[in-house]
């Protein structure tokens, strides 16, 4: 493998003085490099065009710098796609334990987290060199390439990046999506893919913040406070039908509501819904009742800040208005704050965006691509992997999961 810059422009045109490749594979992040080492191995000569300075960047901030490589636990149920069956093929096909055995191939300590998530003991970079490693000889990465225009006439394609032509009978879109556009993250596959003809599913960030106003916008005073909480999503229209949970932390922002619980809800919410916090998710529905009864002379307030942040049990205690000693409440009153607690409602207004979003759900259609080998049904020879495609993972490593997934799926078919 050969790691070197370009340096850009031009339009391809077959025939023209061009470089020659079993397959182009555009973007040199987790799922570029995944499939370029997968083509390698099985000896094709392979050009991976990174318009980065240098390959993986998402992979070196990954997990604080420890890299999140994968889950234990990624199965089909942890992905939102507008097709949930699409992803199970790829995923069966490469699971969590042998992206696990080639990481301990190359002698990298890792350790388990909470919740399956495996990281990193040392560094993200040990990462990405795994996979230019794994890329071999036969896969050179070329960085600072930026691509000015694709081509595809008589069963080859050509791309003009950097100043330089290449061409390939095969082309791989693994260019990403737009969240984290500081790190260089564009658009750029969804206008490939239209290029081709092949539908997109409109993007949205996803494990994102989300922002308050109204009468939620008080909450705001509680930035940097963070509980372990359950976090639901659901609609107003359908009031107390959630659907999904995450027990995790949620943190209160300057903005609104953040943290691994928020980030997880957050791609399943839509503009317009109502997203429900138990605040306390390991008491049950009696809890006040029950402390009422052996502590009388116990407040809500104190009765919360044995559970909960300081500020945030006092917030909270100041808003369900019960200011009396539990004894001298009403069972009726400590049942419904009780369930308040239990279900209460924020109605975001909105998310921070692509700038915040650590992933975008939507993308290239799946109905656009055979789910074993991502290649499309209508443009034999193009491909679309990772999060260029319409499956999106939770938080704790699943992306990466289906980035090395559809990365070898698409690499065993080159």
């Amino acid at each position: 493998m050969r790691t070197r810059p370009l340096a850009m422009r031009g339009r391809p045109s077959i025939g023209d003085k061009m470089k020659h490749y079993d397959a182009i594979i555009l973007g040199g992040g987790a799922a570029g490099l995944m499939c370029a080492a997968q083509a390698g191995k099985r000896g094709l000569r392979v050009a991976v065009l990174e318009k980065e300075e240098k390959p993986g960047k998402k992979i070196l901030i990954s997990g604080g710098g420890r890299c999140n490589f994968t889950n234990v636990d990624a199965g089909p149920a942890n992905y939102l796609s507008d097709n949930p069956h699409f992803a199970k093929s790829a995923l069966a096909r490469y699971t969590p334990q042998e992206f696990i055995e080639l990481v301990n191939s190359y002698g990298i300590a890792w350790h388990e987290k909470t919740l399956g998530q495996l990281f990193c003991d040392g560094s993200a970079k040990q990462i990405v060199q795994m996979l230019l490693d794994e890329c071999g000889d036969s896969v050179d990465v070329l960085c600072d390439a930026f691509v000015s225009a694709v081509v595809h006439e008589d069963g080859a394609f050509a791309v003009a990046a950097s100043g330089q032509q290449f061409t390939a009978p095969k082309l791989v879109i693994a260019t990403g999506g737009p969240s984290i556009p500081k790190m260089g993250a564009t658009g750029f596959a969804y206008d490939l893919a239209r290029q081709f003809g092949l539908k997109v599913v409109e993007p949205r960030p996803a494990l994102v913040p989300l922002t308050l106003g109204g009468e939620d916008v008080l909450f705001r005073e509680l930035s940097g406070v963070s509980a372990p909480v359950r976090a639901h999503a659901g609609t107003q229209k359908r009031p107390g039908n959630f659907g999904i949970s995450f027990d995790e932390a949620a943190l209160f922002t300057h903005k609104g509501l953040s943290g691994p619980a928020i980030l997880q809800i957050s791609s399943y919410w839509r503009p317009g819904e109502e997203v429900g916090i138990t605040f306390l998710p390991q008491s049950d529905a009696d809890w006040l009742l029950d402390l009422k009864r052996d502590r009388p002379r116990a407040g809500i307030k104190t009765a919360l800040r044995e559970h909960l942040p300081d500020r945030l049990a006092d917030a909270l205690a100041e808003r369900l208005g019960i200011e009396s000693e539990l004894g001298n409440v009403s069972d009726k009153a400590l049942k419904s704050a009780a369930e308040k607690l239990a279900d209460w409602r924020f109605s975001p207004n909105g998310t921070e965006g692509f700038a915040k979003a650590e992933v975008t759900i939507g993308g290239i259609s799946t109905s656009e691509l055979s789910s074993k080998t991502m290649e499309a049904k209508r443009v034999p020879g193009l491909y679309a992997i990772g999060e260029a495609v319409d499956v999106t993972g939770w938080l704790g490593g699943y992306n990466f999961q289906w980035a090395w997934a559809s990365g070898v799926a698409a690499g065993e078919s080159l």
